[in-house]
């Protein structure tokens, strides 16, 4: 059974930083693409951040580029996403996702999600 628990959410300042993790198990976690997404009260879910299982290509939402950084560490079965420069706008739950050889960007590519995680941001 494939499990996904994020952790770091919390409330910051704006202009602050957070690191969120994602502890996946129950797959084998080279073998899967991995991202972010998010999802702020009466708004869609929104691509934030993927790596590929190879740990060599990652992708930004264009809201973050520049300010988040995706990354993984396939001995610890983890990935990470460091947000830096916070906005009020980026206050969301925020989302681990996963799916095996898959690069994920949109929300239908995902086959696994975690619980999601708070990030509150204020101005």
């Amino acid at each position: 059974q494939v499990q996904l628990v994020e952790s770091g959410g919390g409330l910051v300042q704006a202009g602050g930083s957070l690191r969120l993790s994602c502890a996946a198990s129950g797959l084998t976690f080279s073998n899967y693409g991995m991202g972010w997404f998010r999802q702020a009260p009466g708004k869609e879910r929104q691509f934030v951040a993927a790596i590929n299982w190879a740990d060599v290509s990652t992708f930004y939402g264009d809201s973050v580029k520049g300010r988040f950084t995706v990354s993984r560490d396939n001995a610890k079965n983890t990935v990470y996403l460091q947000m830096n420069n916070l906005k009020p706008e980026d206050t969301a739950v925020y989302y681990c996702a996963a799916r095996r050889w898959e690069i994920l960007r949109t929300p239908d590519s995902v086959a696994y999600w975690g619980q999601g995680t708070q990030v509150t941001v204020s101005s």
